[in-house]
């Protein structure tokens, strides 16, 4: 399965809510290849071979406002 990368963004406002979005992605093991997130500009750039619905799904367990931007 080919890797996409997907741009969300997550209404995070500290390391502490980029800490939970990096546990939860961490969970889906080798679907994630790489996590690039950026509190300030409250996004999350995931490389995955997971679809963009289950990235979603995912992010949203951390509790925070989250939709698909790229």
């Amino acid at each position: 399965m080919s890797e996409h990368t997907y741009t969300y963004e997550v209404g995070m406002t500290c390391e502490g809510c980029a800490n939970a979005a990096r546990k939860v992605l961490g969970k889906l093991g080798d679907k994630v290849s790489k996590v690039d997130i950026d509190v300030g500009a409250k996004t999350v750039k995931v490389t995955t071979t997971a679809s963009q619905d289950e990235i979603l799904e995912t992010l949203k367990k951390t509790g925070k406002e989250t939709k698909l931007i790229g």
